[in-house]
């Protein structure tokens, strides 16, 4: 009896050192004497991410930490993405890391005016995005996203966005897409009233030519006066870069006088009334000037040609040919220097 007290008392020391061992482990500083990054796979196993930080140098006794999780009931679950390790993080650091899923965000910059085709090879070019959508049309990318029978030119909100390593290119559009739609009804909200036209999506088409005619924030209200304006008067658009959008690959970086006479559904030369769709991914500022525009009674506008984007504004054709004159000879002046 005496010899079996002996020994349970040998096995519950062994026993709480042991427990004392794990303990001590959990936050002892790691052997990681810098920094590291570690890419997670989606579907990776708490002990295949042990062995991983362990093969990286970010932990000394992978096992043990494990075992320390299972006494303490800890189930975690680890999302995908790319984790950052301290140096000298405790094993205790970096489980409190993976238990909140706190991966280094990347960044990917959709730029205003950019169109829904340079958008996806942004994406298709971004190493840190899953590509799922490659080999699919437009009309299927708009289905895969619960969109389907919508053109996708201008449905995409122009901003940073921020995601995990890992991320698809399916949910970065879909963030886009919520986005667009979130600021669309926000700014047509906001609208002014006896607009030339009834909808938000004609609001996005309206914002895009604002958008691609000018980068300047301080003109851009003026300019959505202008094609205000000329849509109450029943006059055509005449906007440069609806033609571009329209001849496509066919466009040679220069407009002539063939492309202002060649029907498309998107030349405002040829044919009264907004385009079909959007014809650039706008911003807000755009969409706002869309919506809220500041109709002076200019009718007309050209670019300065002084060479800081600004243009000059025309209530007549008199007016306007005169400063189209103007600008004609700066570039010309300008191509002789």
């Amino acid at each position: 009896m005496k010899s079996l007290l002996i020994a349970l008392l040998i096995l519950g020391a062994a026993a709480g050192g042991g427990y004392y061992f794990v303990q001590e482990e959990f936050v002892r500083s790691g052997p990681a004497a810098q920094a590291l990054r570690v890419d997670v796979e989606p579907g990776t196993s708490v002990r295949g991410m042990l062995a991983l930080l362990a093969q990286r140098g970010a932990l000394a006794r992978p096992r043990v930490i494990e075992l320390y999780l299972r006494m303490h009931g800890e189930r975690l679950t680890i999302k995908a993405g790319t984790y950052e390790i301290a140096a000298g993080a405790t094993p205790a650091d970096i489980i409190e890391l993976l238990r909140e899923g706190r991966v280094v965000l990347q960044a990917l910059t959709i730029v205003e005016g950019s169109t829904f085709a340079q958008l996806r090879e942004e994406l298709a070019s971004d190493t840190d995005v899953v590509s799922t959508l490659a080999n699919k049309s437009d009309a299927e990318v708009m289905a895969a996203i619960d969109h389907t029978g919508e053109d996708p030119e201008g449905r995409f909100f122009p901003d940073t966005y921020r995601f995990a390593a890992r991320t698809s290119d399916l949910d970065i559009l879909r963030l886009a897409y919520a986005s667009m739609q979130r600021v669309l009804d926000e700014e047509w909200a906001q609208r002014a009233q006896d607009l030339p036209f009834a909808t938000p999506y004609q609001a996005l088409i309206l914002a895009s030519i604002v958008e691609k005619e000018t980068g300047s924030v301080s003109e851009r209200a003026r300019i959505a006066g202008v094609f205000v304006s000329r849509l109450r008067a029943g006059m055509r658009l005449q906007s440069d870069p609806t033609v571009i959008y329209g001849l496509g690959t066919s466009y040679d970086g220069q407009i002539h006088t063939r492309d202002l006479t060649s029907d498309t559904p998107y030349n405002t030369y040829t044919r009264t009334g907004l385009p079909p769709t959007p014809i650039a991914l706008p911003g807000r500022e755009a969409l706002r000037a869309a919506v809220r525009p500041d109709v002076t009674g200019d009718l007309y506008f050209v670019a300065t040609g002084a060479g800081d984007g600004a243009h000059h504004f025309s209530k007549t054709l008199e007016e306007h040919n005169a400063a189209v004159k103007q600008y004609l000879a700066r570039l010309k002046q300008a191509a002789s220097q």
